[in-house]
């Protein structure tokens, strides 16, 4: 195989761990690498700093470079640097989730109009292959849900806040002490993160293109030790879950959002910081891929995989990787969380009076949810209970009304949480 000149945009976490795997692999020469702080000190033997420069269109204008590498993140200005580099011939493999799920189809369109591919395997889970598995073995089948835990800061999170009992805040600064989460956790504990991902691997796996403005997207900022406790007690656990499926009707439900999991089910049982992802088909069944979803080692596992793949096929012809190349014209019809139906999980403080179960059982009937399990949680110093209810499966709209009218009862004093439930 002849030498491959690429360049590499962006020096982190990744940048580096790609940097340092390609050292391997003679065949690959990198010819420049963009970066924000030029004089920053790099913890690499021998590190040749010639190669560095604070100019990314140098990587995307030079003639030489075949591929760029793009490991920076974000929006602005990589997608002006990328526009440039597809409309220069130079194929793409990127790690940028949010990128894609925001400026993907203009990027995937230009792409096919100058006849360079975009690998982003490592965009959706780190070092477990899942986009390349879709669209090659798995384009047989027709994928109809994933299920899916996308995020390891999260997973960290409730697993010790499962596992040692720790609060939210307590799990998030022991997160934050072993750098799985960053100062700001917000794209992680807000669901961002996993929005990005499920919008990525939905629009693949159900052909059709995903809008991230249109996904449901919630956090694990209110999940309380109580509801950790109370989840166990019921027999679940929580994650947060990213979820897509094509409805019989044929539209489409995609969200992130907590979940109550039963502890007999595959994701119940992934924890720290591992990822893992669902995939039901036909005829392929039930498939689970489980890993490291993140670091520097495993994403840039996916990194030089797509690269090294991209380089064996250059070599064989001019259109390499025909599968790789973005086909999806038609446009997801996604439906509204009021819209969705699930078994919800409703913790709620009301006061230790009688009739208040009765009220909740009333109100409950009146709006179409039927109660599955309902239990009381013992009394407060203030004379209210914790009642923690587990309805059937109901409407999302119907449990929303629901709540407005308990909130209206005397004896109801707060909603503390609503949580959907999986099994």
């Amino acid at each position: 195989m002849k030498a491959l000149k690429v360049g590499i945009i962006g020096f982190g976490t990744v940048g580096t761990g790609v940097y340092k795997v390609l050292q391997s692999f003679p065949n690959i020469e990198i010819k420049k690498i963009a970066v924000k702080n030029i004089t920053k000190k790099r913890n690499i033997e021998n590190f040749d700093t010639t190669l560095l420069t604070q100019d990314p269109y140098e990587i995307v204008n030079n003639p030489e470079i075949d591929i760029v590498i793009e490991v920076a993140g974000g929006v602005t200005p990589t997608f002006d640097i990328l526009t440039a580099a597809i409309k220069n011939k130079k194929h793409i493999v990127t790690a940028n989730k949010e990128l894609l799920a925001k400026k993907g189809s203009e990027l995937f369109q230009l792409a096919k109009e100058n006849k360079v591919i975009i690998l982003y395997e490592a965009a959706v889970a780190g070092g477990i292959p899942i986009i390349m598995p879709v669209k090659t073995i798995l384009c047989a089948n027709k994928i109809t849900k994933i299920a899916a835990i996308l995020n390891g800061t999260t997973n960290y999170i409730l697993t010790k806040m499962a596992e040692k009992e720790l609060s939210y805040e307590t799990a998030l600064k022991q997160a934050q002490e072993l750098g799985y989460a960053e100062t700001d956790p917000t794209g992680d504990v807000e669901g961002y993160d996993a929005a990005y991902k499920i919008a990525i691997l939905s629009t693949i796996s159900f052909n059709k293109k995903v809008d991230i403005n249109k996904i449901y997207r919630e956090g694990i900022t209110k999940i309380t030790a109580q509801d950790i406790k109370s989840a166990k007690e019921l027999g679940y656990t929580i994650k947060l879950i990213a979820m897509g499926q094509v409805l019989e009707n044929g539209k489409i439900d995609v969200r992130v959002h907590p979940m109550l999991v039963a502890k007999k089910h595959l994701l119940a049982k992934v924890k720290n910081a591992t990822n893992s992802i669902m995939l039901t088909g036909y005829p392929v069944g039930d498939l689970i891929f489980t890993g490291a979803g993140a670091g520097a080692e495993p994403t840039a596992s996916s990194v030089v995989g797509d690269l090294l793949v991209l380089a064996s096929e250059l070599e064989a012809s001019d259109s390499p990787i025909p599968q790789a190349i973005c086909n999806h014209n038609e446009i997801a019809d996604q439906i509204n969380i009021g819209d969705t139906y699930n078994e919800y999980y409703i913790a709620i403080n009301a006061s230790n009076n009688p009739g208040a179960i009765g009220v909740i059982g009333t109100i409950c009937g009146k709006n179409n949810i039927n109660i599955s399990t309902i239990m009381q949680k013992g009394t407060k110093d203030d004379n209210t209970a914790e009642i923690v209810v587990i309805t059937e499966r109901s409407k999302e709209a119907d449990v929303q009304n629901a709540l407005k009218e308990l909130l209206k009862s005397d004896c109801i004093k707060n909603i503390d949480n609503l949580l959907r439930v999986m099994n």
